[in-house]
């Protein structure tokens, strides 16, 4: 296959004010790899499902209180209470974004995204690489957004997620029926569908966020499913079989395979005898005395704050000082009551080569990088069957310990790699 030309950005930019590096071809996955993350879909779906099921248990009395107030934390209660009405209840993000880090063991989820960007962005690079076998094709991502909306729809757009909206009008100019690209902090909802492109803890900022609760919204207006304390659920011993009994037991082991060992930072005091599951601790506060060796970990903000998306809250422990780290875990103790943190393993992206246009000589060069994979997930509107639209890959250079999208990474859609 010829390598494709550098590509030319439209006129009216994908990423208010952001750059990358463009390549001669997509990265490439083999059948096994894309079928793996092609079964992914129907897997989040099933532990979204039944996350969204357990909370309204908790809440119900049926399961221990202690989880809703966890996915409850810092919530205001006239969200809550908006987003817990009947008619929402099954409710479920159309559009399902994991990151997955390609590594030497296969892949690894570090979070869900349910309020992706680059639906527009992987949706261009589709295009632009059409000649080549790409996941999803030419337009399977303008396809599935379709798919959600297939008579039109509002695509109410915050200034906090602003860097995107160049992206949602590109999408817009492909997309069959009345779409609309409306700004959220004025907006008003009538008779239209409304596809959310805000996160919550932004309500404050949108005067009409309330009337929003009379017409379908997607994602819907569910805090507690935005959290990342999820993936740490999913690990709890006491919830062990309810998840093994709710996803069978297939998807969980499968799940159990690529989400790393998580924890919800809660410095609640354990009984003397006890101890955290794998942190053999009994106490967080030995955490911030980990040798850099023990602190092969990733803190993070579990949600609903400006710092918990774009890697904003991330510590990696390996890579921050004693003194740093030990401050980083007293933060999160401290930030508990409103805003939990989420510990996980460090999985080690794999090592790749993979080429790039230069950006001062046009010459194609080879980067050493780790990659990042976001496939993206729709499940058209009136059905339960997801689809992939494509996966977009963001390849950062050898010594970047945080793989998301910057000027030095190389940003491509992915292929299939049979016949290489």
């Amino acid at each position: 296959m010829s390598a494709t030309p550098q590509p030319v950005i439209p006129s009216g930019g994908l990423f208010a004010g952001k750059s990358w590096l463009s390549s001669p071809e997509p990265f490439p996955l083999s059948p096994a790899e894309i079928e793996q993350i092609r079964r992914l879909g129907h897997r989040l779906q099933l532990f979204l499902s039944t996350a969204n099921a357990i909370y309204f248990r908790s809440l119900a009395g049926k399961l221990p209180g202690w989880i809703a107030a966890y996915a409850d934390a810092g919530k205001p209660e006239e969200l809550l209470e908006a987003a817990r009405a009947k008619a929402n209840r099954e409710a479920l993000p159309q559009v399902i974004r994991p990151d997955l880090i390609l590594t030497d063991e296969g892949f690894s989820l570090t979070e869900i995204d349910s309020v992706p960007g680059g639906i527009g962005l992987t949706a261009w690079l589709n295009e632009i690489y059409a000649s080549w076998d790409v996941v999803g094709g030419a337009t399977g991502m303008i396809e599935g957004f379709q798919s959600l909306f297939p008579q039109g729809a509002d695509i109410v757009i915050s200034e906090e997620s602003g860097d995107y909206r160049p992206e949602m009008e590109w999408l817009c100019g492909r997309l069959k029926g009345d779409f609309r690209i409306e700004s959220a902090e004025n907006y008003q909802p009538g008779d239209r569908d409304v596809y959310r492109f805000f996160e919550l803890f932004d309500l404050p900022q949108i005067k009409h966020w309330r009337e929003l609760a009379g017409v379908r919204v997607n994602p819907p207006l569910k805090p507690w499913l935005e959290e990342k304390l999820w993936l740490a659920l999913f690990w709890s011993r006491p919830l062990r079989e309810l998840w093994r009994r709710e996803l069978r037991e297939n998807h969980r082991d499968a799940l159990e395979k690529i989400i790393p060992r998580s924890w919800i930072v809660d410095p609640a005091p354990l009984p003397h005898h006890a101890v955290i599951p794998k942190l053999e601790i009994s106490s967080w506060t030995e955490l911030g005395d980990f040798t850099q060796k023990q602190r092969e970990l990733v803190l993070k903000l579990s949600g609903f704050s400006e710092r918990a998306w774009g890697s904003r809250s991330v510590v990696i422990g390996h890579d921050v000082s004693q003194e740093q780290w030990r401050k980083s875990v007293n933060d999160a103790m401290d930030s508990f009551s409103n805003h939990p943190y989420v510990l996980q393993e460090f999985h080690k992206g794999k090592l790749v080569r993979h080429p790039f246009y230069d950006r001062q000589t046009g010459e194609i060069k080879q980067m050493e990088g780790r990659v990042r994979l976001c496939p993206y997930f729709f499940t058209p509107s009136g059905s339960r069957e997801i689809q992939l639209g494509g996966i977009l890959a963001t390849i950062c250079p050898a010594d970047k310990k945080i793989i998301h999208g910057m000027e030095d990474a190389i940003i491509v859609p992915c292929r299939i790699a049979a016949g290489d």
